[in-house]
């Protein structure tokens, strides 16, 4: 695949504040990468610097191979979306999508005729003659991406698009994007600080933290095999839950430091000794008999949704743990769970790397 965007060890100062760190990251033609990461994590400094509206301190970035670090934004053929719409409110929704090609000098009439075009795909047909004010907030969404789509740009940018827009709408329009982004074959770089949008939506995920990529890659692989324990604790929903632990005196069993007796096996062969953290994802422990029970804890409360049903434990560390199904487990009451060893992640005490 041919690379389409390109940072070489990117690096962004504000005064003495180190905003980016050594950024290295290769997007291909065609991709859909989303950046993910806390706030204040760099994402949103790192697709501003790749869309001209930020200056690099050092290092370099291109686009479709071509240098950019001193283009100016409207020299870079990008397309952004921003959280804010950014529609002209005296325009109508056809003034707003053909704007930008009337300013680069497209024909009236060829500039309208591309705007109907866009608006088949992007569903406004029988919108074009409406102003913003007269719009829904996904309306208005589908608007400000039209209006990035109808330039047909080397990339498409969205900064934290669907931040505005209720539970039910994200979840409509995350669909609708990345429908969008296949049907045109677009590069796309989408910040957002939702991890369920980036592991959803994206072909890749780049999660990031205090300004440097902390992993990069598909998003089950950010899931399954996190390279520290602050990767685990990002991806997924609920988070990982992390116990401390000792490594028994065979090597292949886990005393757990959360109350007596409370011990995994492993699969593996560990120093005997090693202060580790036990990672167990809530979705992965499984309720079983007081026979079969490897774990067991004291519910403090539990909340039933319907189909899937949250418990959460009194112990120190809390324990979360995901049921599909409904469950007759009372607060303060003692139930128990197992895991596959296969399952378990584990971290090293003092560095939080994956061990």
């Amino acid at each position: 695949m041919t690379t389409q965007i390109e940072f070489n060890a990117v690096e962004k100062y504000y005064g003495r504040f180190h905003a980016l760190k050594n950024i290295s990251l290769e997007i291909e033609k065609g991709a859909f990468v989303a950046l993910v990461g806390p706030s204040g994590c760099g994402k949103s400094t790192l697709l501003r610097s790749l869309a001209g509206l930020e200056k690099i301190s050092s290092g370099e970035i291109k686009i479709a191979g071509e240098k950019m670090n001193h283009m100016p934004p409207r020299k870079r053929d990008i397309a952004m979306v921003f959280q804010s719409y950014a529609l002209y409110p005296h325009m109508s929704v056809e003034e707003n999508l053909t704007y930008s090609l009337r300013t680069h000098g497209v024909k009236k009439k060829d500039a309208q005729a591309k705007a109907r075009e866009v608006a088949d795909t992007t569903g406004l047909s029988n919108l074009l003659t409406r102003y913003p004010r007269e719009l829904s907030g996904g309306q208005r969404q589908r608007v400000a991406m039209s209006r990035a789509i109808i330039r047909d740009p080397k990339a498409f940018l969205f900064d934290e698009p669907l931040s505005n827009l209720d539970a039910a709408l994200r979840v409509h329009m995350r669909k609708e994007i990345r429908t969008l982004h296949d049907r045109l074959g677009a590069t796309s770089v989408y910040v957002t600080h939702d991890q369920i949008e980036a592991m959803t939506m994206a072909d890749r995920v780049v999660l990031m933290k205090e300004g440097r990529i902390e992993q990069e890659g598909a998003p089950l692989e950010l899931y399954d095999k996190p390279v520290n324990q602050f990767v685990a604790g990002f991806i997924g929903s609920p988070a990982m839950n992390f116990i401390p632990a000792t490594v028994g005196e065979d090597g292949q069993s886990l005393k757990l430091d959360i109350g007596e007796g409370q011990t995994l096996p492993y699969p593996g062969r560990l120093e005997a000794g090693k202060a580790v953290t036990v990672g167990l994802r809530p979705e992965h422990l499984m309720l079983v008999s007081k026979e079969e029970a490897q774990l067991s804890l004291k519910l403090r409360i539990g909340e039933a949704t319907g189909a899937t049903t949250y418990l959460f434990t009194d112990s120190d560390p809390e324990v979360a743990v995901v049921v599909n199904d409904r469950t007759t487990v009372t607060p303060g009451e003692t139930f128990h769970l197992r895991i596959d060893p296969e399952r378990i992640h584990l971290f090293d005490r003092e560095t939080g790397v994956r061990l």
